[in-house]
């Protein structure tokens, strides 16, 4: 956890940027009945019955200091995905950066082990050595801030979205309105507070 705060609490470095990534998976939901419009004092009306075409996941990219998110669609959680991830982030927004400072979760994928089962050795190793990771403890995934920007992305989308096509232009239009305003993270959390607030979990010294 103070390994994560510390990290929160260096200034801002273009050569190397701070990223919070994670994922999530979304249902595809479809209509089985056409939707009735909203009308003047008149909300809009659905069907209770609707139907499922299946989950897609959702990888997010969060910049908290310089209030930009990106938003990946896959079919999948799996190493491979993961790992195109990154390899996106690497040679596109941050091409130039000397690394990327990368804070996750203890989720199994989300290891340079990743890399090395999608790419060839070279090219993983290149990629890896662009990363410095830190994970979040176990049961500390809040400590990650792009729970923030995942909770923000959850409430702003259509409850029922049935095509994985109209989700990716849902969470593309979503992505650019925050990276248009720049919103960003007011992190005030820092180690000397969790020294006194989750004093609990740390071990206790006689003397």
């Amino acid at each position: 956890m103070e390994d994560v705060l510390e990290v929160y609490q260096r200034p801002y470095r273009s050569e190397r940027p701070v990223v919070c990534l994670d994922e999530t998976f979304i249902q595809l939901i479809g209509e089985v009945r056409e939707p009735l419009p909203r009308e003047p004092g008149r909300v809009a009306r659905y069907d209770s019955v609707y139907v499922r075409n299946g989950v897609a996941s959702v990888f997010l990219a969060f910049e908290p200091l310089a209030g930009w998110r990106d938003v990946q669609v896959t079919d999948g959680r799996t190493r491979q995905d993961f790992a195109q991830v990154v390899r996106t982030l690497l040679e596109g927004r941050y091409r130039e950066a000397d690394k990327i400072v990368l804070v996750m979760d203890q989720l199994n994928t989300h290891s340079t082990a990743s890399l090395y089962e999608a790419f060839a050795p070279e090219e993983a190793r290149r990629l890896a050595e662009r990363l410095e990771i830190h994970h979040t403890p176990k049961h500390g995934s809040w400590l990650d801030m792009v729970e923030i920007e995942l909770s923000a992305l959850a409430r702003d989308l259509p409850e029922r979205i049935g095509e994985r096509a109209d989700r990716v232009r849902h969470v593309a239009a979503w992505a650019q309105r925050r990276n248009q305003t720049q919103v960003k993270a007011n992190w005030q959390f820092t180690t000397a507070d969790a020294r006194i607030k989750l004093r609990r979990l740390y071990p206790t010294f006689d003397g």
